[in-house]
């Protein structure tokens, strides 16, 4: 057993001023999975990518309210954290949550949205994730890794491929942390995943602009939060580290720039 981080993705397609469900992509699911019920279970974050402005819900019976839950006004085209950065959502296990949006009522338009779960002790999962007191002892040099990802036109997550798959240039057996990442063009989600995230997908949103939040995403929650959550990969997996994303029907393709430490050997008393 072990900590997770995961990202879920869902979207609508044309759901206008009416609140719709979304559809979950592929291997996600609105409930919470089952862990201890005495577990810290968060929300962390979460973000919409809209074609007109709308907003984005999240309702249960065991969060506040049923009705209104967790509501955000959605600006057009602003893939923008949406949730106070310190202050994560306590959830339950099993919960199902209700992921609603609203947006364009065109034909054939897809809003999407992704919140970020952490697991404090998920089990079946051995997750490697760092604190920054430990990044800081073991940090060697940085790393830039870039992927081009043909993201598609049907709404959930394309445009897989390994890390590896453009630049083969990280150190053999060497451990490397993702500290953030940019993009040069707008999606709704990008994300990593692979042995060393326990096959949970970690990702955040695709903005092209707010590269001061993205470029330290995993820093900063880890700041935020008060709990490791910078992911730690050995290259050693590196064609088992998979990247993809989420983007509307416009399909516009991303390139993505992975901002990696690379590490040195782990210290007697450090963090997972």
């Amino acid at each position: 057993m072990g900590a997770a981080l995961e990202v879920l993705t869902g979207f609508a397609t044309a759901p206008g001023a009416t609140f719709t469900a979304l559809t979950m992509a592929s291997g996600n699911s609105a409930t919470i999975r089952n862990a201890r019920l005495e577990a810290d279970i968060r929300l962390l974050q979460l973000w919409a990518d809209n074609q007109v402005a709308g907003a984005f819900r999240v309702r249960s019976p065991k969060l506040h309210d049923n009705v209104q839950g967790l509501r955000f006004d959605v600006t057009v085209g602003d893939v923008v954290p949406l949730w106070p950065w310190a202050a994560g959502q306590r959830l339950i296990a099993q919960d199902a949550l209700v992921l609603e949006i609203t947006g364009s009522a065109v034909a054939g338009d897809i809003e999407t949205a992704g919140l970020l779960m952490y697991y404090e002790d998920l089990p079946g999962t051995a997750a490697r994730f760092l604190g920054l007191e430990e990044l800081g002892r073991r940090y060697v040099n940085v790393v830039t890794v870039e992927n081009t990802l043909a993201l598609g036109t049907a709404g959930g997550y394309s445009g897989e491929e390994a890390i590896n798959a453009e630049f083969d240039l990280l150190k053999a057996n060497t451990d490397y942390a993702l500290m953030g990442y940019t993009v040069d063009a707008e999606c709704a989600v990008v994300g990593w995943r692979g042995a060393d995230t326990g096959n949970l997908r970690v990702g955040g949103p695709g903005n092209e602009t707010l590269r001061h939040v993205t470029s330290e995403w995993f820093l900063r929650l880890t700041r935020a939060h008060g709990i490791p959550l910078i992911p730690v990969f050995n290259s050693a997996n590196r064609a088992g580290v998979l990247i993809d994303g989420a983007q509307d029907e416009n399909g516009t393709d991303v390139t993505l720039t992975s901002i990696l430490a690379e590490l040195g050997p782990a210290t007697a008393g450090a963090a997972r």
